[in-house]
């Protein structure tokens, strides 16, 4: 089978606050999360096919896990669980703007075990683009399979998504994790950064800055998320900037990872070339990108809020 995107990376749950207005013990519910993990199902719902590459552990959690993924149909031929290490934990507060804060389970969690001798080539292989994150960089091995399956994936002719998720806690100081965020820049095809990130990746607090900064280091389509402004994205030809849809905001977990499957999805079932995508086509792209990561803020937890391309669709002709 060939995929519209391959993702390696990391999967887990996020013990998302589901009191946060009441005195009483916090009550956290368990959702499915991790960006790469997103990603896909993202893809899946939109109506494309994805696979995941990952590691969980051998537990309640990492069961279901696989199981959302398979449910979604997302393939699993790459994912492996580990007999030794835990399934990832995050737990998420979230305040009254849907606004996000991270607690970790992760010393280490069994996403950090992945060898690059375990990632399934095939898998790599079949998609059209490989797409990767930055926290399979915080710790060895996953960080050395990291760099192996970028390495093979160009080999493959594939092309690379970078996704680079600041979360400080993660790293032993804002240098290493800058230092190791950036390592990746060069070999990226396809990225994306937040509004809060442009100055940690790029030296640049800008947002077009930023994205000009990435085109300028190789960067084929580079893309900036602005929070309820929506989205920037720049090619070789400008950049052009898409408003966002205005959302009665539940909590804003997953909405950049909706945000990105759904370009990655346009871009690899477009059959164009990326340096052959015009920035007009990228707006209309970016236009559905928008709307999909709105209606994922309108719903609790990540991979539960994500829409299909029906919700999509159906939502945009509301907004003519």
């Amino acid at each position: 089978m060939s995929y519209e995107v391959t993702a390696f990376g990391e999967i887990l749950i996020d013990f998302t606050h589901t009191n946060p207005e009441d005195d009483g013990p916090a009550l956290f519910a368990q959702n499915p999360g991790g960006a790469p993990g997103n990603v896909c199902v993202a893809v899946n719902r939109l109506g494309g096919n994805s696979a995941f590459l990952g590691v969980v552990g051998e537990d309640m959690h990492g069961d279901l896990l696989r199981k959302t993924l398979e449910n979604e149909n997302v393939s699993t031929k790459g994912l492996l669980s580990h007999p030794q290490h835990f399934t990832t934990l995050a737990f998420v507060s979230v305040d009254k703007n849907g606004e996000r804060s991270f607690s970790f389970a992760r010393k280490p969690g069994a996403d950090t075990q992945m060898r690059a001798e375990d990632l399934d080539l095939d898998e790599i292989k079949n998609g059209k683009i490989f797409h990767i994150g930055s926290l399979s960089l915080t710790h060895e091995p996953a960080r050395s399979a990291t760099l192996f399956g970028i390495e093979k994936a160009k080999e493959f002719g594939n092309k690379i998504s970078y996704d680079p998720n600041y979360r400080a806690s993660l790293w032993s100081s804002e240098e290493e994790a800058i230092n190791a965020m950036r390592s990746l820049i060069p070999y990226a095809d396809i990225m994306k950064i937040s509004d809060e990130e442009t100055e940690l990746l790029t030296g640049f607090k800008d947002p077009e800055e930023a994205a000009r900064a990435l085109i300028d280091q190789g960067v084929k389509i580079a893309a900036v998320t602005l929070g309820s402004e929506g989205a920037l994205v720049a090619n070789k030809e400008g950049i052009s900037k898409v408003k966002g849809f205005k959302a009665d905001v539940a909590d804003t977990n997953g909405a950049g990872d909706s945000f990105w499957g759904t370009m990655l999805y346009q871009i690899a079932i477009s059959d164009k070339n990326i340096d052959d995508l015009t920035l007009d086509e990228l707006s209309a792209m970016l236009r559905v990108a928008n709307a999909a990561a709105s209606l994922t803020c309108r719903k609790h937890g990540a991979i539960p809020a994500l829409p299909t391309m029906e919700d999509v669709t159906e939502f945009l002709k509301t907004q003519e």
